[in-house]
């Protein structure tokens, strides 16, 4: 049984919680979740700069996100959540709701 104070509960609830920040800011900027579920797809930097200067909360999200290696930029330079963050995601609101297929 995992303790909950343990560094990885903390870490875990943390990318949750930026998970579900990250998933409110995009709908209210106009955006769906499979922007950054779809590895091939993704926020370029100009949507990146747009979210960060809307909300505060959007510049420390993609920090942990990124340190926590639950998303990171593509190869088209693009922000997207890896294997970890869609698992965390799909786990959160369900497979339907970001579904990559």
């Amino acid at each position: 049984m995992m303790n909950d104070a343990s560094p990885l509960a903390g870490m875990q609830r943390s990318l949750r919680q930026c998970l579900s920040n990250m998933a409110a800011l995009l709908y209210h900027h106009g955006y769906v979740l499979e922007t950054v579920s779809i590895p091939h797809r993704g926020l370029d930097r100009h949507d990146v700069a747009n979210l960060s200067s809307a909300s505060s909360e959007w510049q420390s999200c993609e920090k942990v996100l990124i340190s926590s290696e639950a998303a990171s930029w593509n190869e088209h330079n693009r922000l997207v959540l890896t294997s970890l963050g869609r698992n965390l995601l799909f786990d959160m609101f369900g497979e339907g709701a970001a579904d990559c297929a």
